[in-house]
């Protein structure tokens, strides 16, 4: 079975600590994303669970075997670089059957393997060809199929799509997730890309200087961040934020230079506590009443339309669904539904439950 357990794992460079007792339990079959900012851990995490990084303290399981102290070739697991790690002097036929060679597999069962991954990917008509005669796109599929040819129990991926264009990029985010609905087998993905963790993973892992901060389902993490880290780093656009007191009444927020705005269904805690009101910009709508606006810039995309607004020395950003006829230098309203209103301590940075 290809189940990962992470368990209490630390990492330190002498007396720097890099980890600070991450624990995340991976089901077979699943695929979860680690993502988080540069520096985070994520790909330390990966390194260790390959076998390339020392575990300082903490247990890591594949199936039920503790592979601490197991070397990285007799884990079962297969990596896919973010530069393609491929032999230059080699063609993809022969790159992809590599280390079933050294494995000393028959040849036909080798040449088997090859050609029914090389199906999968598209890759046929390139089995002749050497690294530089293929496009990155190509590239990477050759890198994924000489992985996916060892049948191994678990899949790593360290930024695999990274050098790729933007277009590429999307193409081969939907080629990785149709070949893991297919092969079914555990995948650990690392990215700082959240659209790419949101899109692949069944799970998503946020990562914060060496601490997990929230796992989840991407829309889990999306419609209910735990803090204010998780908040901000998930979404695009960001979430936009206002920071102030309670009012009395509890019916909205008191901002530090005095402002009192009112906040739709209320904030929930006490009267005066130090809060931070979170909202996603497309959970905006502009209204005949709300908040006042300046809008101060019109980004247009065609299908949709960002909207950056001034409330009292703060910019809030409105996204909008199609087009629109509101100018730069134009004052509008805009409110939110109280469902669609996160609010967080922020002291603590924790949230705070509306309900």
């Amino acid at each position: 079975m290809g189940a990962v357990d992470i368990r209490g794992v630390r990492k330190s460079y002498g007396d720097h600590k890099v980890m600070h007792g991450v624990s995340i339990a991976i089901p077979d079959g699943e695929f979860v994303a680690l993502v988080g900012p540069s520096g985070c851990g994520k790909s330390t995490l990966l390194r260790m669970i390959a076998g390339l990084e020392e575990i300082t303290e903490g247990d890591i399981l594949i199936g039920d075997r503790v592979i601490n102290d197991v070397a990285p070739k007799d884990r079962d697991i297969a990596m896919v670089f973010q530069n393609y790690a491929l032999y230059p002097h080699m063609s993809v036929r022969k790159n992809m059957a590599f280390a079933l060679k050294l494995r000393r597999l028959p040849p036909a069962e080798i040449e088997k393997r090859v050609r029914s991954v090389a199906e999968i990917l598209s890759l046929e008509p390139l089995l002749d060809r050497k690294p530089r005669a293929l496009s990155g796109g190509q590239r990477q599929r050759v890198a994924m199929g000489r992985a996916i040819v060892r049948d191994p129990q678990v899949f790593l991926f360290d930024e695999p799509l990274s050098n790729l264009d933007a277009k590429l990029r999307v193409q081969m985010r939907s080629e990785l997730k149709e070949l893991h609905q297919r092969l079914g087998t555990t995948t650990v993905y690392v990215t700082h890309d959240q659209i790419e963790a949101m899109t692949l993973a069944n799970r998503v892992v946020v990562m914060n200087a060496g601490r997990v901060e929230q796992v989840g389902a991407p829309l889990e993490l999306y419609d209910r961040p735990d803090n204010l880290f998780v908040a901000a780093f998930i979404g695009s656009p960001p979430m936009n934020f206002l920071q102030g007191a309670v009012t009395e009444d509890r019916s909205g927020l008191t901002l530090p230079d005095g402002l009192v705005l009112a906040v739709p269904g209320g904030v929930y805690a006490s009267a005066g506590t130090p809060v931070t009101i979170g909202i996603r910009p497309e959970h905006f709508t502009i209204a005949s009443a709300g908040w006042p606006v300046a809008v101060s810039v019109i980004e247009p995309t065609g299908s949709e339309t960002q909207i950056s607004t001034r409330l009292a020395g703060r910019t809030l950003r409105v996204l909008i669904r199609g087009r629109t006829a509101v100018e730069p230098g134009e004052t509008i309203h805009i409110t939110a539904e109280p469902d669609n209103i996160h609010v967080f301590d922020t002291q603590t940075g924790l949230r705070i439950d509306r309900r």
